[in-house]
């Protein structure tokens, strides 16, 4: 009884300061979700299909406003996740944020998980197919549209043939984690890739996280 008593006090404590928490994340957000949009649009107004050079221009002016925050080299690597495979690259990543370019030059399709942030999934190149269960068509997302989905939802995804997209979710990234890296156990045993992913993945989030408020 002694031990319930005191996992019980240990979980309502550790309720208590993620719920304080919770309630005050917008504090220590460094991006925006319209500002991300708009500077995506403005690299496909200028480079259309060009997906390298939109990359690099949204890069470039991040750089100059968040430089601090950013992974700016292309370290690529895969990503395995939901039965999807992809690449991204992580151009930042902390304990609330993270934004990634992800995509494939050849497709995929797959489970888009149930998370613990919102999710802003920008089309910089291709179209996005999503589905939940119910519909009978597709929602469809083209180059330059954001598919939101809020934290706790899932879908069926697809993005058919060459498709990229900037990524940007807040929330409570940790969490995340266990859906990124639990293809690499069940399925693909890449575990380079994972090891890579670790690296950079904990590198920028120990690095933020110093530079944070947190």
């Amino acid at each position: 009884m002694r031990f319930l008593t005191i996992l019980a006090a240990i979980v309502a404590a550790i309720s208590s300061a993620m719920y304080m928490l919770d309630s005050h994340l917008e504090k220590f957000y460094i991006f925006d979700p319209s500002e991300l949009h708009k500077i995506s649009q403005e690299g496909i107004a200028l480079h259309g299909n060009d997906t390298r050079s939109v990359v690099s221009h949204i890069v470039s002016s991040l750089s100059t406003t968040h430089a601090k925050y950013l992974n700016i080299d292309e370290e690529w690597v895969f990503n395995n996740a939901g039965g999807a495979m992809g690449a991204m690259w992580i151009i930042h990543a902390s304990i609330t944020e993270y934004l990634i370019v992800f995509g494939s030059a050849v497709g995929t399709e797959g489970h888009s998980g149930r998370h613990t942030a919102d999710d802003y999934f920008t089309i910089l190149r291709g179209t996005q197919y999503t589905y939940r269960p119910g519909q009978y068509e597709p929602d469809v997302y083209p180059q330059g549209s954001v598919n939101l989905m809020k934290r706790g939802e899932v879908r069926q995804y697809m993005m058919r043939d060459t498709c990229f997209a900037l990524e940007y979710a807040r929330g409570w990234i940790p969490p995340m984690l266990f859906f990124g890296y639990a293809d690499t156990f069940t399925s693909t045993l890449d575990f380079p890739t994972l090891w890579r992913t670790t690296v950079v993945t904990g590198r920028q989030m120990l690095g933020n996280l110093a530079l944070s408020k947190l």
